[in-house]
């Protein structure tokens, strides 16, 4: 048996059994603790709506996360992209709602890109500032009213829209990353960054689509976001912070298997055990506080797992 399993590591299947093997053992301890509450068909299915929109979030974040930089705005922009698409699409439906969403969500992409390129400072503190802005701009559009999404324009609320716009993001992520440059670059620039300027590539310009590529899928999340919640609110005070580290995590599952080949596997079997763990600990009856140092422990114990992968950690 160990011999089959020396053969094994370093390959896509034993990513995958050791995804399963996580997967597994969250379930059977959370299922023996509270079999009556926990677990079922039923619940599986409801843990799996909430965790495919982190996922998305999550294939967006890889894009930079790999090049070894961060961005504090995600939660900011989901909730900005949703309000401008409920506002659009109370005039244009559909349309509006999908390109207010998408289109929103890409320029503020770009703007991150640009500013980050530009005033040559940390990812984390232009992303922080702009965070702050959005949250602002959010409250000033919305007029201070809760924006909720017409009962008419529901279709990715749930099965089978959120699977149908979830997994086409997913395709395109694999298309970018296994069959075009952009994927080939973002992994040379987080391998090493001084080597890649010396291959000729443009490491500023990669960078940029990176940041925008991330918030086009955050406006896909921001699509499903108020999909499947209806409504959305903005709020000021870095209160959008929380947005986004669940997303996060699933990335850094991303990162670490990436070894394996099976990053975007990762990334959503990954979501999907956080989520298991969440309501777990919900089933449970535990308090807000200690889901919170649960995210907390899981990202601590995700970023050692994705630190001893290589190089492209490090946020900048």
């Amino acid at each position: 048996m160990s011999t089959r399993l020396q053969k094994l590591k370093g390959t896509k299947a034993y990513g995958y059994l050791m995804l399963a093997a996580l997967l597994v053992f969250f379930y059977a301890v959370f299922k023996i603790l509270t079999p009556g509450n926990f677990g079922s068909p039923a619940n599986l299915y409801s843990y799996l709506q909430s965790s495919i929109i982190y996922s998305v979030g999550g294939c967006g974040l890889y894009f930079i996360v790999v090049m070894g930089l961060f961005d504090f705005a995600v939660g900011a922009n989901i909730v900005f992209s949703s309000i401008v698409g409920v506002i659009l699409s109370q005039h244009f439906g559909y349309i509006g709602f999908i390109v207010g969403c998408l289109g929103c969500g890409t320029l503020i992409g770009l703007l991150i890109g640009t500013l980050y390129n530009q005033l040559n400072v940390p990812s984390m503190i232009v992303t922080v500032g702009l965070m702050l802005i959005l949250e602002c701009i959010a409250v000033i559009v919305a007029g201070g009213v809760k924006q909720t999404l017409a009962p008419e324009l529901r279709f990715f609320s749930g099965a089978p829209g959120n699977i149908i716009l979830a997994g086409a993001a997913f395709v395109l992520m694999y298309f970018i990353l296994n069959y075009t440059k952009i994927g080939t670059y973002c992994n040379a620039i987080g391998s090493n960054e001084f080597t890649a300027k010396n291959m000729g590539i443009n490491v500023k310009k990669y960078k940029l689509i990176g940041f925008m590529l991330l918030h086009f899928f955050v406006g896909i999340m921001a699509i499903l976001t108020v999909s499947y919640g209806t409504t959305m609110t903005a709020l000021t005070g870095m209160s959008t912070m929380s947005r986004n580290f669940q997303p996060l995590m699933g990335t850094f599952f991303g990162v670490a298997f990436r070894k394996y080949g099976i990053p975007i596997s990762a990334i959503v079997i990954g979501e999907f055990i956080i989520s298991i763990i969440f309501n777990g600990f919900v089933a449970l009856g535990a308090p807000t506080t200690i889901q919170n140092v649960v995210t907390g422990a899981a990202l601590l114990a995700i970023v050692a797992l994705t630190a001893r992968g290589g190089r492209g950690s490090v946020v900048k």
